[in-house]
């Protein structure tokens, strides 16, 4: 069974390796070893056995060990090498855009690995490993857990492949609003939604049009009716502005809220929604390769004072710093985003670049939350909301004991380039049977002193929401695990006013903070209560930096 339970990723690494022939003659090889195995513990003396005191549970455990192997090969190994056999990931882009045949043709495969992965988990964990002597024990709790992760990874494949085909248009063309969000601006989510785009797939050629802007849509009012708690949370600002529809963290209601915009300003009703960050479009660009920036649009906006091919190494300094000082006008600056973004999807629908590198590009994306996908039909984002993708801020891709720390920009102002931040979790001594764990949060302006002349007003805000110029505000918000309660906020040691809120129920504290030029701030929110004995998980703002560099390992305190 650990024979099995090894091959399922050393298949994954073959696929993407396109090594076909070696993946091939591993699933005959243990093809043949999971078949010997079910034979001798289908032996009538085997079953006798079984019933013995003591000793029996653990011929009985064999069996139903050494059977999940041969169906995990014969039911799912096998079906998973002829959907490789269909599926050549260099073949995915072409020069007509996404080729969906493979995919198709892979599901059927796929779906029934999945099955047989699920089915021989659940045969597993019905076995007492209490009852087993240590030799069938340890292989029986480390063939769950590979299984287990196999499994999952296997299910996100087979929802895929059955349901990307229908979303790239092979049934008929589907319409995405594009937002490409600027964490110049920070916004829950990442970035202020400034420039806007349709993204269209029609049989799996992508084409991007309808360019536009978050503050060319206006004001709405009425606003777009937004649920209750979060309205009281982030102000009815979010159905009001497109600029603010992420203020909240909870992306399928940014994106609802930005398609009712969309179609009140245009009349046209989209499919879903996307939303990608500067740092996502580097991703990309380490896939593709890099983009000519000076095609007639885009150069009679550059003017000369941007790069003139963009890469994933210049991309975000190009559009997070670079452009305000090259381009003066904000509706250029997001003209600017959104022909960058159709230049760099362009290459995507020409077959640019190399399948297995766009594809950890967007695998990056989306586990750095600068890639999220929301659609209007319910079949579809019932699925895509067990995955990360959606960016759910409850549900079942939520951790038992999940904690999110937030950012939203306070200075209406591009400032956030240059703020650095850290966030860590901190667990106490359980108490009384509760956790509780302390959230630090350390953020540092790094602009330059003289941040109120040297840069671009439009950069600094130039003091028009009450912020001094070169200096940053920052909201602040914390979640914690449902049923616990945020108990208090400390600023650099004291203890500070702040907000107390439930969304989805859980707790939320919001803390305003304003950084001068080469400040930096402390700020701890305290969860009690808490019920779960879960390891605990931590959510970020994408911003600027790596995800990796703000997220601390958590750290617990010393318990007598």
């Amino acid at each position: 069974m650990q024979h099995v339970a090894r091959l399922v990723p050393e298949l994954k690494t073959a696929i993407q390796d396109n090594n076909r022939s070696t993946a091939l003659t591993k699933v005959d090889e243990l093809s043949v070893r999971a078949q010997s195995s079910r034979q001798l513990v289908s032996d009538p003396v085997w079953s006798m056995a079984t019933i013995l005191p003591w000793i029996g549970p653990n011929f009985q455990a064999a069996r139903e060990m050494a059977i999940s192997a041969d169906d995990v090969v014969q039911l799912g190994v096998a079906p998973l090498a002829q959907s490789y056999e269909a599926l050549d990931w260099q073949n995915l882009i072409t020069e007509q855009g996404i080729n969906l045949q493979p995919l198709k043709a892979a599901s059927p495969g796929l779906t029934s690995a999945s099955h047989a992965l699920r089915a021989s988990s659940a045969r597993l964990r019905g076995i007492d490993a209490g009852a087993l002597i240590p030799a069938l024990k340890t292989p029986l709790i480390e063939v769950r857990r590979e299984l287990d992760t196999a499994g999952a990874g296997l299910e996100a494949a087979s929802d895929a492949a059955r349901m990307t085909p229908e979303m790239m248009g092979s049934a008929g063309a589907r319409h995405y609003l594009l937002l490409v969000e600027n964490n110049a601006e920070v916004r829950a989510t990442g970035g202020i939604p400034g420039a806007l785009a349709i993204l269209s797939f029609d049989n799996g050629r992508m084409s991007l049009a309808g360019q536009s802007s978050a503050g060319a849509l206006g004001t709405f009012s009425p606003v777009v009716p937004v649920n209750s708690d979060q309205t009281e949370i982030y102000s009815a600002r979010l159905g009001k502005f497109m600029q603010d529809v992420n203020l909240t963290p909870d992306f399928p209601t940014a994106a609802r809220t930005a398609s009712s915009m969309w179609e009140s300003r245009t009349g046209q009703r989209v499919d879903g929604v996307i939303s990608l960050d500067p740092v996502a479009l580097g991703y990309l660009l380490d896939g593709t390769g890099p983009v000519d920036s000076m095609n007639p649009e885009i150069a009679k906006i550059a003017q000369g004072k941007l790069p003139q091919k963009l890469n994933g190494q210049n991309v975000v300094k190009t559009l997070l710093s670079d452009v305000y000082s090259a381009i003066e006008e904000p509706e250029m600056q997001d003209a600017y985003f959104a022909f960058v973004a159709k230049e760099i999807f362009g290459a995507l629908s020409k077959g640019q670049g190399n399948a297995s590198g766009l594809i950890e590009g967007v695998t990056s994306s989306v586990q750095e939350g600068r890639l999220r996908l929301w659609s209007q039909a319910e079949t579809e984002q019932s699925i895509i909301g067990k995955y990360a993708l959606s960016g759910s801020i409850s549900g079942v891709t939520v951790a038992p004991a999940e904690f999110g720390v937030y950012f939203n920009d306070g200075t209406g102002a591009k400032m956030d380039y240059y703020v650095k931040r850290t966030v860590q979790l901190v667990r106490a001594c359980s108490k009384d049977g509760y956790e509780e764990t302390t959230v630090r949060v350390i953020s540092t302006n790094t602009a330059p002193n003289d941040a109120a002349r040297s840069l671009p007003a439009y950069v600094t805000g130039d003091g028009n929401f009450g912020v001094p110029p070169g200096s940053v505000q920052t909201n602040i918000v914390a979640y914690g695990p449902a049923q616990s309660t945020v108990e208090t906020a400390v600023i650099d040691g004291q203890k500070a006013p702040f907000s107390p809120h439930i969304h989805d129920g859980r707790p939320v504290g919001v803390v305003a903070v304003r950084l001068a030029p080469g400040e930096s701030q402390t700020v701890e929110f305290k969860f009690g209560k808490i019920v779960q004995h879960a390891e605990p998980n931590l959510v970020v703002t994408p911003t600027v930096q790596p995800v990796k560099d703000v997220i601390l390992p958590t750290a617990n305190a010393a318990c007598g």
